[in-house]
């Protein structure tokens, strides 16, 4: 529901703040006082295009702000939160229009695309006129329409999980279809990569041992260079740490033989000479060893370089290339069962595609006898507004393809639409192929009578709601419009007094003139205020007590 309307710098508009309330606000006041900008206006807020010719003269920019209660609408606020717009009972919308081009739309305080808006304005409000936003307008709403006015969407949820598991199963075999018209390519590749790294006969670790290898053959002299020179110093040449050690030894022995408090012993000598000893014998074995063998260097080389190109392909490490040739011999067995998956899954469609096609036809014959039910309502409603002649039909298209069957959607198996006549001798048109403002209104309000119960949307504007009537059928239409205000909250733009007397409340627009400048504004009316308005629809310009008593007479039939 539209709690309040702010708007400023829109066309006429210097500043306008208008509170609304539940049930029936109508609106009037003189031709040109600037009943239509206020729906434009509200047009902004669904979503409408903008330019810079709605700026009020001499302003940079125009703003339109609505504040919306909108408590019990569940699906709109879930919708609002699944955004990331918050969730609560109120939702502020406001949409800045810039003479720089750099409009902007608000979305509870968070900036957000236009989309965002047309996608929540359509929940919010629907404007009955000649505009864009009508859902009922849109025949892919009439399904759903129906769907609501039957009370089909138990039927239609049932459906709707069995499609969307026979959905889910097709895309599975069509994923697979696809991937075993790969397959062979693939097959080659995998057998390839299988190959390629199994051929090596790789190992963990091989190439950081055969880097220390290499670099022990790229310095094998250096190395018979250091061990034989460590031998000689050790061990082998005049004057060796050896034979200084034998002497250190004995005169060891010697200070032991006179003091034995000497904390060293011969024996203690004995063991490090020993291990000396030792450590040259390895280094004089170790140099002995050693020889260049330049083919051992090439082949180590070309077996690293090896390693380098399974590397750089797959993976960067010898443990990535591992696990590549596991991953690639996995998947070449789970190739190897993908005819048994896809004709298991072959058989489960079939199965599912009987379940979810007795759904669609379930749901199709409730659709049809839901659709005798909203003709027969329509029928009724448009014949009280004055249409004698009017006739209402809900036209199911036949939508078989070459093979006989019926394609399914998340909807089912029906292509439905609400279909016109408005006069004798006019054939029945699409709802959005009718060209009378007035008549559409006039149309759109007992469709919003029958469906009063069953719609979503907040807030119902009706502009030219009374084209082309008057009298008798100006009161029906009021009533009308009472009658669906009891569901939805409703603004109507009216000139006739017959329809004005019926609203809960009263607001008037009016076009003054000060300090050279056009300005606009709307005023909720008192009682006496509102007797006047109802007067001046009556009688015009000049007012007579006459015209004032028949103005409170209509307000006091219209409360009765």
């Amino acid at each position: 529901m539209l709690t309040e309307l702010n708007i400023r710098n829109f066309a006429i508009i210097d500043e306008m703040r208008v509170a609304f309330a539940g049930g029936l606000n109508v609106i009037s006041g003189e031709t040109g006082a600037g009943k239509s900008i206020i729906i434009g206006a509200v047009g902004l807020l669904l979503g409408d295009r903008a330019t810079a010719d709605m700026i009020r003269s001499f302003e940079d920019a125009a703003q339109v702000e609505a504040l919306f209660d909108i408590r019990g609408q569940e699906e709109l606020r879930r919708k609002v939160c699944e955004m990331g717009f918050g969730d609560g009972e109120e939702l502020v919308v406001r949409r800045v229009v810039s003479r720089s081009g750099k409009n902007r739309v608000y979305i509870n305080g968070t900036m957000a695309p236009l989309s965002s808006l047309a996608a929540i304005g359509e929940s919010l409000i629907n404007i009955c006129g000649q505009h864009e936003h009508q859902m009922i307008l849109n025949p892919e709403s009439h399904t759903d329409i129906l769907d609501e006015f039957g009370g089909l969407l138990t039927f239609r949820s049932a459906y709707r999980e069995s499609y969307d598991r026979y959905r889910s199963l097709n895309e599975r075999l069509r994923a697979l279809q696809e991937f075993r018209r790969k397959r062979e390519e693939r097959e080659d590749l995998l057998r390839f990569q299988v190959g390629e790294i199994s051929g090596t006969g790789i190992g963990a670790g091989e190439d950081a041992a055969l880097a220390e290898e290499k670099k022990i053959l790229v310095n094998v002299q250096k190395l018979i260079d250091f061990a034989t020179a460590a031998y000689e110093s050790l061990y082998g040449k005049s004057g060796s740490v050896l034979t200084e050690l034998r002497g250190a030894v004995s005169a060891v022995k010697e200070i032991r033989k006179i003091d034995a408090g000497l904390k060293l012993t011969g024996e203690e000598l004995d063991e490090l000479y020993y291990r000396i000893e030792d450590a040259a014998f390895t280094l004089r074995d170790y140099a002995k060893r050693l020889s260049f063998d330049p083919a051992r260097l090439e082949a180590v080389e070309e077996r690293l370089e090896l390693l380098g190109r399974l590397k750089r392909k797959y993976g960067g490490t010898l443990d990535a290339v591992l696990r590549k040739q596991a991953e690639a011999e996995e998947e070449l067995a789970n190739i190897s069962s993908l005819e048994e998956e896809m004709e298991s899954l072959a058989k489960t469609i079939a199965q599912e595609k009987e379940r979810v096609a007795k759904a669609a036809g379930d749901l199709s014959a409730e659709r049809r006898k839901a659709a005798a039910a909203l003709k027969a309502a329509v029928k009724a409603e448009i014949r009280t507004l004055r249409m004698e002649n009017a006739q209402f039909e809900v036209v199911f298209r036949d939508c078989r393809d070459g093979k006989g069957e019926t394609p399914l959607n998340e909807k089912g198996s029906d292509d439905l639409e609400f279909y016109l006549s408005a006069n004798v001798g006019e054939e029945l048109k699409q709802l959005k192929g009718i060209a009378s403002g007035g008549e559409l209104s006039r149309i759109m309000l007992a469709l919003k009578k029958v469906l009063a119960r069953t719609g979503s949307v907040g807030t119902i504007v009706f502009d030219e709601v009374d084209s082309g009537i008057g009298g008798a059928t100006a009161e029906i239409v009021g009533q009308k419009l009472r009658e669906v205000s009891r569901h939805h909250q409703i603004l109507c733009i009216t000139h006739l007094p017959q329809i004005a007397c019926c609203g809960d409340r009263h607001y008037r627009v009016v076009k003054r003139v000060s300090g050279e400048r056009t300005n606009a504004s709307v005023a909720l009316l008192s009682d006496e205020e509102r007797r006047e308005e109802i007067a001046r629809m009556l009688g015009g310009v000049d007012l007579t007590e006459k015209t004032r008593e028949h103005a409170q007479e209509m307000l006091a039939a219209a409360r009765g």
